[in-house]
């Protein structure tokens, strides 16, 4: 679904914004859970496979905030945030470039090296960058 899609302006966005308008004074969580239920949805009519992949990334984020919250300014906060960054990379370096890397490589030893098709997630990078701001 596109921003400039008739089922986005007029079925996706009015139910997000209502939707969010209905909720949000309920609970100053609320607002932004749905916010992000209907983020997540709407990534869903994208690529659900990758849906899987973003939860994921968000839960070990999550995860990696809160002991960095525990030991803050200690070195195993220290370790962890550095860790979860590692990891944030490590996931978009593989998306975006391990193609890239694998026929670069197999180009200079001559072997035949090959990386099976990589189907780059919908805004890999933003989520991955905004997470890794979050954690810092």
């Amino acid at each position: 679904m596109l921003f400039n899609s008739q089922p986005f302006l007029f079925l996706f966005l009015p139910v997000a914004w209502v939707g969010y308008f209905l909720v949000a004074p309920r609970h100053a969580l609320a607002g932004p859970i749905w916010l992000s239920l209907a983020s997540l949805a709407f990534y869903a009519g994208w690529s659900p496979a990758h849906v899987a992949l973003l939860l994921a990334s968000i839960t070990l984020n999550h995860a990696a905030g809160r002991l960095i919250a525990r030991w803050r300014h200690t070195p195993r906060g220290s370790w962890v945030l550095a860790g979860a960054i590692a990891a944030d990379l490590a996931l978009l370096g593989y998306y975006k470039y391990a193609g890239f890397l694998v026929a670069g490589l197999a180009g200079l030893t001559g072997l035949p090296l090959a990386v099976g098709q990589v189907v780059l997630p919908l805004g890999i990078s933003f989520f991955t960058f905004t997470q890794i701001a979050w954690l810092v």
